[in-house]
Formats: C-alpha cells, sequence, structure tokens
C-alpha cells in the first residue's frame, strides 16, 4: 500500500497520475480533512487517475467532487478482480460522499441449522453469533417460514429454544402433528437424526437431487432388509421432494438464480431482487441504493452487483434487466470469491425473459410509492418549518423519550430523523443511572431526562469534533421535562436548536396532542396537520426504541440478578444452575428436587431457590455461604 500526498493547497492531480503505476488498484481521493470523497478501482492506475485531470469534459458532479481533493491515496493489487474487491470493502467502511452505495441492511432473514449435539432449525435475523449453518439471504420473512414449515414436514426436526428442549419431560403438540420426531425425549436416535440434519442441509443448498438418489438407495436397502415401515416413510418423503422438484424447474432444470432489475427517476433508484434457489421461488426485495448524484441506471446495477454480492453468497446465475460496465470483471471477481463460477446475462429469453419483465415493472412501481411517500415526507417537514417559524426546512430532528416500569430498569433513548426520514444508524440510548446521595430517585421522569439530554450534548458543549446537533429537538412530555432540556441547553450555552415538548392528550388520544412551542405558545395543530403528523411519527419511533430497550434491560437485569440476590449462590453456583438448566426459564420451570440434583446444591437452597424464583421468599434470607 502506497500513500502519495500533494499540496493541500493546489493539489497538482495531473502530475500525481503521471508518478502512478501501470499496475492494477484501489484509489481514494480525499478532502483537506482527510475524509473520503470517492473510492474507485482501475485497471492500470496511472490511467485511471489521470483520466480525471485531463482536458476531456466531465459531469458536474465529478467537478464538484475533484474541486474538493485535497489528496489521493492509493492501494496497490494483484489483479484487477482483487481491487473489485477491495473497492467494495472500502466504500462499506469509509462510505465515500460520491459514490452509489448500498444502503446497509443488517435484517437479511436466514435459516439457520446449529450446531450442537441435537441441531435445530430456525429463524434468524441480525448478528450470525450463534454456531451452526446459516442458509440464505431470503427476500423476506415470509419466504423463510416458508421454507421451515416445508423443512419440519420433511425432516421433523426440532425448533424449540435450548431450554426448553432440555426439560422437556414428554413429546410436545409438534411431534403429534408429525412436524416434530421428538428427540427432546428420545424417541429418536442420534444416528438417525444426524441424517435427518444432514439430509436437510442437502436439500437447503440446492441439492435435492442428490438427496432423492440418496433417499432412493435408502428406501430400497430397508426394503431389502424388510423394514417396510422405515421404507414406507422414505418413499413418502421421495414422493413429496419430486412433486416439488417437478413445480420447480425453471425452463427445463432446477434453477438457482436472481433476477435483478433497477429503475430510476432522476438520481432516484430502485434495484429490485427477485431470488429462486433449487428452483424455488423465495420472492422479491427492493434496495433503494444511495446514488450521490450518478444517473446512470447501468453504473448503480454494477455497483448494487459488485457490492451486495461481496456481502451475500451469490447463485450460480444473476440475469440483469441490462448490460453493465465491466461485467466480466465483476463476474471473474465473484467467482473468485465464491470459490465457484458465477453468470452474469443481461440477454434472456424464455421464462426467465417474462421474470425480468416482471421484475422491471415491479421495480418502477416500487420506486414510485417510494417517490410519493418521500414526497409526502417532505411536505410534512416543510408543515413543521411553517409552524414552528424556521427559516429553513430542519435537516436533523431528535426525539427523547423515556421508559420504565416503576422506576425499574429506566433507559432514554434518542431517535434521529432527517428530511428523508429515520436515520437508524444515529439512535443512541442511555442507560439511567440514578443516584441516592445526591437525591434522585427511581421513577424520576425529570432527572431521567436531564441525565440523558446532559449525555447527549456535553460533547458538544467541551468542543469535540464532528458533533451535530439537531434543528428541532422534540421532548415526549410537559412543560417539565422541557424545563430539563431548557436547562440543559442554556447551562451548555447551546443555541439555534428549537425546543418542542410533546404533550399527551386527554386519555392519550392520537391527534389531541399539545405542542409546546419555542416562542412559549402552546398549540394543537389537530390530527390532520402535516406536521402533528411528522411530530407523532418521531416520537412514537423514540417511544418504541426506548421501550424496547427498557425491556431488554429489565430482562437482563431480572435474569442476573434474581438468582445472585439468593443467599448462598454465587457466580459458580449460579454458573451452574443455568448451565443445568440452560437459562433462568428452565430453572424456574423445574422441581425442587430437580434444582437440589444439581452439583452443590442441597435440599434447603434448592428449596429456598424454588420459592425466590416464584416470589414466596425473600431472595436474601439467611442461608448458606457463597458457591
Amino acid at each position: 500500500m502506497g500513500r502519495r500526498k500533494a499540496d493541500e493547497a493546489v493539489f497538482d492531480g495531473r502530475g500525481f497520475a503521471a508518478s502512478l503505476p501501470l499496475a492494477p488498484g484501489v484509489y481514494r481521493m480525499l478532502n483537506a480533512e482527510g475524509t473520503a470523497l470517492y473510492v474507485g478501482k482501475a485497471r492500470a492506475l496511472r490511467n485511471r487517475v489521470g483520466s480525471y485531470f485531463n482536458a476531456t469534459p466531465k459531469p458536474t458532479r465529478i467537478m464538484a467532487m475533484l474541486a474538493q481533493v485535497a489528496r489521493i491515496e492509493i492501494t496497490v493489487t494483484r489483479s484487477e478482480a482483487d481491487a473489485l474487491l477491495l473497492e467494495n470493502q472500502l466504500i462499506k467502511s469509509l462510505q465515500p460522499r460520491y459514490n452509489v452505495m448500498l444502503r446497509d441492511d443488517k435484517s437479511y432473514p436466514f435459516v439457520l441449522l446449529t450446531k450442537e449435539d441435537w441441531p435445530r432449525i430456525a429463524f434468524h435475523r441480525g448478528p450470525r453469533a450463534t454456531p451452526g449453518r446459516y442458509f440464505g439471504p431470503y427476500p423476506s420473512a415470509v419466504s423463510v417460514r416458508e421454507t421451515l414449515n416445508l423443512m419440519h414436514k420433511l425432516f421433523r426436526l426440532r425448533s424449540c429454544e435450548d431450554s426448553v428442549f432440555r426439560n422437556r419431560s414428554r413429546p410436545c403438540l409438534q411431534y403429534q402433528i408429525g412436524r416434530c420426531s421428538a428427540p427432546c425425549v428420545g424417541l429418536v436416535d442420534a444416528a438417525d437424526y444426524a441424517d435427518a440434519v444432514r439430509r436437510a442441509a442437502l436439500f437447503l443448498d440446492g441439492r435435492s437431487g442428490e438427496l432423492g438418489d440418496e433417499l432412493t438407495a435408502a428406501m430400497q436397502a430397508a426394503s431389502e432388509a424388510l423394514e417396510f415401515e422405515q421404507a414406507a416413510r422414505l418413499r413418502d418423503l421421495i414422493a413429496t421432494i419430486r412433486k416439488l422438484q417437478a413445480r420447480q424447474y425453471v425452463d427445463g432444470r432446477n434453477a438457482d438464480l436472481d433476477v435483478l432489475a433497477v429503475a430510476m427517476q432522476g438520481a432516484a433508484a430502485c434495484v429490485l431482487l427477485l431470488a429462486f434457489r433449487d428452483g424455488r421461488n423465495l420472492g422479491t426485495r427492493a434496495f433503494f441504493p444511495k446514488t450521490n448524484g450518478e444517473d446512470s441506471a447501468d453504473e448503480v446495477l454494477a455497483a448494487f452487483v459488485s457490492q451486495y454480492y461481496a456481502e451475500q453468497p451469490p447463485p450460480a446465475e444473476i440475469v440483469l434487466d441490462r448490460e453493465i460496465p465491466e461485467r466480466e470483471l465483476i463476474e471473474q471477481a465473484l467467482s473468485e470469491h465464491a470459490g465457484r463460477k458465477i453468470e452474469l446475462r443481461a440477454s434472456v429469453r424464455g421464462e426467465r425473459a417474462a421474470h425480468l419483465e416482471l421484475v422491471r415493472r415491479n421495480a418502477e412501481l416500487a420506486l414510485a410509492t417510494e417517490l410519493s411517500s418521500s414526497a409526502a415526507q417532505q411536505a410534512r417537514v416543510e408543515a413543521l418549518r411553517e409552524l414552528l417559524g424556521l427559516a429553513e426546512a430542519p435537516s436533523r430532528i431528535e426525539c427523547f423519550d423515556i421508559s420504565h416500569t416503576m422506576g425499574e430498569a429506566t433507559v432514554a433513548s434518542c431517535v434521529v430523523f432527517d428530511a428523508a426520514g429515520p436515520v437508524r444508524a444515529q439512535y443512541r440510548r442511555y442507560n439511567i443511572v440514578f443516584d441516592k446521595s445526591s437525591g434522585i430517585e427511581p421513577g424520576d421522569d425529570y432527572a431521567a431526562m436531564q441525565q440523558a439530554l446532559l449525555r447527549r450534548f456535553r460533547p458538544a458543549a467541551e468542543g469535540e469534533p464532528d458533533i451535530v446537533l439537531p434543528d428541532v429537538l422534540l421532548i415526549d412530555g410537559g412543560s417539565g421535562q422541557v424545563a430539563q432540556a431548557r436547562g440543559v441547553l442554556e447551562d451548555y450555552g447551546i443555541t439555534g436548536v428549537a425546543l418542542v415538548g410533546v404533550a399527551k392528550g386527554p386519555e392519550r388520544k392520537a391527534g389531541a396532542e399539545t405542542l409546546l412551542l419555542p416562542d412559549g405558545r402552546e398549540v394543537q395543530p389537530g390530527a390532520a396537520s402535516p406536521a402533528l403528523q411528522l411530530v407523532q411519527q418521531v416520537r412514537d419511533e423514540a417511544h418504541r426504541f426506548a421501550i424496547t430497550g427498557h425491556r431488554g434491560r429489565r430482562q437482563k437485569a431480572r435474569a442476573t440478578s434474581r438468582l445472585e440476590d439468593i443467599a448462598g449462590i454465587g457466580p459458580r453456583r449460579r454458573a451452574s444452575l443455568l448451565r443445568h438448566f440452560g437459562g433462568l426459564a428452565g430453572l424456574k420451570a423445574a422441581a425442587v428436587d430437580d434444582i437440589a440434583r444439581v452439583d452443590g446444591i442441597n435440599r434447603a437452597l434448592a428449596e429456598r431457590i424454588w420459592a425466590s424464583l416464584h416470589g414466596l421468599a425473600q431472595a436474601g434470607a439467611e442461608g448458606q455461604g457463597e458457591g
């Protein structure tokens, strides 16, 4: 990796480019503050970077970018395909201002097959922290649930949580309706269950042909061994799989493909994905990449393909609604990354062409819907500007809310909206800490609001860089909460923030809220007011985010502290109990005799644990020393 820097006052781009090698690599254009403006790849760095600084006319967007360039950094790579992969990684990490960017969405749903003695199959969304195999991503939660429904019918794998699995004494309803083999109570032996898990993985991998052949051989073997009941079950399983295969052929063969189309209006774009795995139609998903002024549909689709499939496993075939720049390079890079051949096709016939037309039409509809909702959002922002008497429409709105249960596990939330809607990456939660020595008691909403606001605005008052202040600050509450917020802003000398209280209406009726405006007025805009609709949207999101955080903190506190509050239960015994019963829920469901069987727990302590967990005794009663 090399770093070359010209004079930041006047960057000599032409001279810099002339010094670069003709090797493939990635270049990063930076402004005077060192912020990335653009990340690009090149077959020959000298030629590509030099093309920005020649006399050829360039789009306004590119000229605006070049005017800010203070230096350029490069990384030489082994091949152009490596450059493409590195480019995608840097775009994701640096988020340059002038690149087309696929908005980061960590909510893709997967099918999870856990890695344990008795694996379970389950819906999964979020970080892949649980050991096991993840199949997907699927376009929607519905397609995952349909797949799980099919897997339970075919392979009868368990879906229950480990805490339930370890504490069952009889089969559950899933066994009764033929959707689970009841490994929890030993109604299936380990070898047969492991075979079912392996076959399920084959099916999810799209290898149903191989699975069908294996099952046929197993059926014949069972028949020859006179195990006719087993042979009949395998026969029915084979028939179901063959029936699925007969319905799932696309153009005469099992398909493992994605179909992509892009629709654009100005600089707004929608990429629609239709996914097939093993011929099964998994449905569609719409993406709205951030184009940053790029108005070429070809470039947007190329950026989407390279960025999306750098993160998600690509199918063998990707059908596109148009030719994209550097298709062969992207195809090569994806193939190398996946370790198998990936084909990008833009010219198709037959059923694939019909799928492509369907996707193209739905991309246009999805974009129109998104733009109409964006227009409505802009109208609400403008209405709020008029209501508050601001010179310009607010570009950043923050809202604070407090959530607790009778003072327990108090959490404050801060949500952020811009002109386009919620900016979830900038949401924050604050765990409120109460200090009795200073007179702050649990349940004091005013003190909780003050503490959250102090933590939010202290960095700005202390001059920390890159702290962005809101144009409008919404406080979910009445005059008391607003007074706390005003005091914090005044103490820190923060000005230019329009402070608005949102007081609930009679009987908490939506649309009857009273707004406490910065000039001291109290107004009730009414349910039909676009300004109030925006305030309600932001306030409701703050409430949702706060209560979700509160519930999580409350559950964690109850799960970790209830046992430790019992005399005689220390970290070792607590860990032993939770490990034995698979968690607090399993322990709570256990009888006293079961608890007493755990190493280090005698009968008296087991009775005390049971009583405490069921609210029948004081957790701190006298007892044995810490284990």
